[in-house]
């Protein structure tokens, strides 16, 4: 089923704040060890290294929507966050060429391996794999031009710091994109609103934000910040009730 564009601007102008003192009864901001905010919000867990077992998302064609609407181009370095199984990135691969690269990354071991074994029986030479951390994707500093996260955004545990850390890796102009659905976090989705505010919080700026064909969500795209705001100073951003 889609949804209209009117829908979604709705949304978009109904963007969550981030959380302030309400007096004495305000909560106190919970922090992690580096002084990053950990999220005022449920945070789903991972349960698979696959969205979805592919063929809806083939007939969506998520890929190339994907790889258009973020002016994926040849020679470009993409890094595919939570790369799971690899759907993305076995598309991507294609989309770079051989002066490209796609950086595969993901926190659970078991399942780049067995994406690691994959594009090795392919023979694509231009993907990259990496383990990361929840708070930080340990990719290389500033040489990323596109990321995505694909249906993983609500089980990022850490969005603050991995998203700061990923500013690092990313070139000036670079570009983040989202695919997700719009429901709770608990329920495996992420609000528009709620995506842009924690983005906004680490300095980014949504581009655009439209709803894919194929039912397969929405796509936000936001531009990586030219500066990076001290940890202790960003503010967590409240969940929609």
């Amino acid at each position: 089923m889609r949804f209209s564009l009117a829908i979604l601007a709705v949304l978009a102008l109904a963007a969550c704040s981030p959380s302030s003192p309400q007096g004495a009864a305000a909560k106190p901001v919970k922090r992690d060890a580096e002084g990053f905010p950990l999220p005022d919000r449920p945070v789903a867990g991972i349960v698979s290294p696959i969205w979805s077992t592919g063929p809806d998302r083939d007939i969506a064609d998520e890929s190339g929507q994907l790889i258009r609407r973020l002016e994926i181009k040849p020679g470009m370095a993409v890094a595919d966050i939570g790369a799971g199984s690899g759907y993305h990135t076995l598309r991507l691969s294609p989309a770079v060429g051989p002066t490209g690269v796609v950086y595969a990354e993901d926190i659970v071991e078991s399942y780049i391996s067995g994406l690691r074994r994959e594009a090795q029986a392919r023979g694509l030479k231009n993907v990259r794999i990496v383990v990361g951390t929840v708070d930080d994707p340990e990719l290389p500093d500033g040489v990323i031009d596109r990321a995505i996260m694909v249906h993983m955004y609500h089980e990022i545990a850490n969005p603050y710091a991995l998203l700061w850390n990923l500013a690092a890796d990313m070139k000036p102009d670079g570009r983040v994109g989202v695919i997700d659905l719009d429901r709770p976090t608990e329920g495996h989705g992420a609000p528009p609103a709620l995506v842009k505010c924690e983005f906004e919080a680490v300095g980014y700026k949504q581009l655009s934000l439209t709803v894919m064909d194929g039912g397969v969500g929405y796509l936000a795209i936001f531009e990586a910040p030219k500066a990076r705001p001290q940890p202790a100073s960003i503010k967590p951003c409240k969940a929609p009730r």
